[in-house]
């Protein structure tokens, strides 16, 4: 919101994080404004407030961490026999359950056949669960992702032998 005098935006409150968590939340921000083409991004939760915006000298005199694109270093790329022939690969950034409670049996296991619309997984971004969906057919090899992980864009969650 901004300042009806000098146009400028009011600060915002920041909590201090410890140093490594702040980074590394930063540099994931980055990463994802880099994938999905962002010039800026913005993320208040109760205990931190960020807002990263590319380029530009009013960037560096916004009231919160602004950090520039060149800080984020690219993660190493998966060595080839790691990654499976195929895989079920995390759509988004966020928190992977294998079932939808606590309770509840996981959605699929090892040696299970799936179909291009068979629930593999829900992954929760910013309190909303997302189911995923194998589109492919073929059975479940290994679960790569452990209950309650943080996962990343990309990821392989489940490695699959198409049919």
């Amino acid at each position: 919101m901004a300042d009806e005098k000098t146009g400028r935006e009011k600060p915002v409150p920041v909590t201090p994080m410890p140093e490594g968590a702040a980074l590394e939340t930063i540099r994931k921000l980055v990463d994802l404004m880099e994938q999905h083409g962002l010039v800026e991004v913005e993320v208040e939760q109760a205990d931190m407030a960020v807002r990263l915006r590319k380029g530009g000298a009013e960037a560096t005199a916004a009231p919160v961490p602004v950090v520039a694109a060149a800080l984020a270093q690219p993660a190493p790329a998966p060595k080839a026999a790691e990654a499976p022939a195929a895989s079920i690969n995390s759509p988004m950034v966020g928190t992977f359950y294998a079932s939808s409670s606590p309770e509840a049996d996981a959605y699929v296991k090892v040696g299970d056949h799936v179909a291009e619309d068979t629930v593999v997984c829900v992954i929760e971004a910013m309190k909303v669960f997302n189911e995923i969906r194998a589109e492919m057919s073929g059975s479940i090899e290994k679960i790569l992702a452990k209950n309650t992980q943080a996962v990343e864009f990309g990821q392989p969650l489940f490695a699959v032998r198409p049919d």
